[in-house]
């Protein structure tokens, strides 16, 4: 394999594609940017600009063509999940050393193995936020961690490398053992907020502190939580962006009031965090429904595991991304 050309190329480079190739290119890695052509010139024209929980502008090499990358030693996903099977294919005959995808769902490492082989992908789940503002500038809101492992399970030395460089650039990242594990974790509790927060359409906090919000939450996530056992995963039942021991646990009164604290906190910690799907909605881009949703609804099909919470509300967020479509 020919010397790769970079050393992270990063497709995407919405809020925490822009996240990471702003802290990795600030800590001196050679860093490439593979994005679209209006997004391309916000940052050949100002560099990747983060602010909120940190201050940086850095440039990087920007490609809008794909299929002009040589090779990287790491490729990270950090697109929006419509459309990325698509937009890996030019990156078929690309010298990829090992890759990873930080989109939500269960789908993407599906996506990847069937590009680059299984043995080239890592398993990733953030609990990291940020939201790409119209100006180019990335808000930079949450910095909790990054989960790094090989698929289903086990450690290694490229996972352990890989984590320690973003780490380093100041993006708080680890490697884990069971990462495909805690990415049914991230996903039980990121579908019930996802599907709030495109409802409701208000911040994160002020759904979460109201009861009845909190209840259909917390019977979303007791029912994500059942599609994973019957999948054969048990849960990481610690807390990622919600409380899912004190959801999971208990009655369901006390799960409400989990979820109540939850809100409280958000409104301490990050008072202004928003699901990157309510932002998508508000900016008229396609909601990630496709290998998220939908995957989570089919899964449970073949297990004939009944999801009709899950299974409404999936078909709910359609018809608000299709109704929202036509109004355009």
């Amino acid at each position: 394999m020919n010397a790769p050309s970079t050393e992270f190329a990063i497709l995407g480079a919405g809020a925490i594609g822009s996240i990471l190739g702003a802290h990795l290119a600030r800590a001196g890695h050679s860093v490439t940017m593979l994005v679209r052509e209006r997004r391309a010139q916000q940052i050949r024209r100002d560099g990747l600009q983060i602010k909120g929980l940190v201050e940086i502008a850095a440039p990087v090499r920007v490609l809008t063509d794909a299929s002009e990358l040589r090779g990287a030693a790491v490729l990270i996903v950090a697109m929006k999940t419509p459309g990325t099977a698509e937009a890996l294919e030019p990156l078929r005959n690309c010298a990829i050393d090992v890759t990873f995808s930080i989109q939500n769902g269960m789908w993407k490492n599906d996506a990847l193995a069937h590009v680059f082989g299984p043995q080239r992908v890592l398993g990733c789940l953030a609990n990291t936020s940020g939201e790409l503002l119209p100006s180019g500038e990335v808000l930079f809101t949450r910095n909790v961690n990054i989960y790094l492992g090989e698929l289903p399970a086990g450690s290694s030395a490229r996972a352990e490398k890989i984590a320690s460089a973003i780490d380093a650039s100041g993006v708080r990242t680890t490697a884990v053992p069971d990462v495909l594990a805690r990415e049914w974790t991230k996903f039980t509790g990121w579908a019930a907020l996802m599907l709030m927060s495109i409802t409701t359409r208000a911040k994160t906090w002020r759904y979460l502190q109201d009861p009845d919000c909190a209840l259909v939450l917390t019977r979303l996530v007791r029912e994500v939580a059942a599609l994973a056992e019957a999948a054969g995963v048990t849960l990481i039942k610690e807390d990622t962006l919600l409380p899912l021991q004190g959801i999971l646990s208990g009655s369901e009164e006390a799960a409400v009031q989990a979820v109540l604290q939850a809100g409280r906190d958000f409104q301490r910690n990050a008072p202004n965090h928003r699901m990157s799907s309510l932002q998508d909605l508000e900016a008229g881009r396609p909601l990630e429904i496709e290998g998220t949703l939908s995957y989570a609804v089919q899964r449970a099909r073949q297990l004939q595991q009944p999801v009709p919470l899950l299974d409404s509300l999936y078909h709910l967020a359609v018809a608000i991304d299709r109704t929202r479509s036509a109004e355009r």
